[in-house]
């Protein structure tokens, strides 16, 4: 049988190299509970059918981060994301303001950030502007309404997308994250609190979810670039 052009068969996946011709945006690794030779294989595999682009894989362990560093040497791999890419970052197309609550966010907040520069966007970084010092994030509203879209990472309560909603009319989506003490249920508190915002225009991916909230940010200020002026 002849060999389907759409699909690398590695024996243990099944690489859709056609993605990026389809949607615009290659295939991503999700390294979650794969082995560090999968990951390889698979980051291997993408950067071979697209070398003129980087390719991504999210969610890596200490030892798939470790190994994916020594066998894949043009690889650049971000501890803090537990994420790797391999290949040349595409040109920027409109900015991405990151805003994350705390610290304790940082993870999830830098696997969005290096999302939205795989997908083709500019990511501006705001840390540490939560809710319990209102001040932080009035001293940066000039950089949200400079953004083409926002991603706002919270735990706890998850209240910093509603204020954020409120001072500015951007796109936003919001990412609950699972920081928080026990009655926060492992993000499912803001979870509910951002699917329940009182602004309008919040929308709202699953909990951690940085990868998701990064690929729909990047996607909408690559599009509000391409239209005219």
């Amino acid at each position: 049988m002849e060999p389907d052009p759409l699909i690398a068969d590695l024996g243990f996946a099944r690489v859709d190299v056609d993605r990026a011709r389809r949607t615009g945006d290659a295939e991503v690794v999700y390294g979650a509970g794969k082995t560090p030779g999968q990951v390889i294989a698979i980051l291997r595999t993408l950067h071979e059918r697209h070398p003129d682009r980087a390719v991504l894989a999210t969610r890596l362990s200490e030892e798939a981060l470790a190994q994916v560093a020594t066998s894949l040497p043009g690889a650049s791999v971000d501890a803090v994301a537990r994420a790797a890419t391999l290949g040349p970052l595409p040109t920027a197309r409109g900015t991405v303001a990151v805003v994350s609550a705390g610290t304790s966010d940082a993870p999830v907040a830098a696997e969005a950030a290096l999302s939205i520069r795989v997908h083709g966007a500019a990511a501006d970084v705001i840390e540490d502007v939560g809710v319990a010092g209102l001040h932080r994030l009035l001293a940066v509203r000039d950089r949200l309404e400079a953004a083409d879209c926002l991603v706002v990472v919270a735990g706890m309560e998850g209240a910093l997308p509603s204020v954020v909603g409120g001072l500015t009319g951007v796109p936003l989506v919001a990412v609950p994250t699972s920081v928080g003490y026990g009655a926060s249920f492992g993000g499912v508190a803001a979870l509910l609190a951002m699917l329940n915002s009182c602004a309008p225009g919040v929308t709202v991916v699953n909990i951690d979810n940085g990868y998701g909230a990064g690929v729909f940010a990047a996607r909408v200020a690559r599009s509000a670039r391409e239209r005219p002026e």
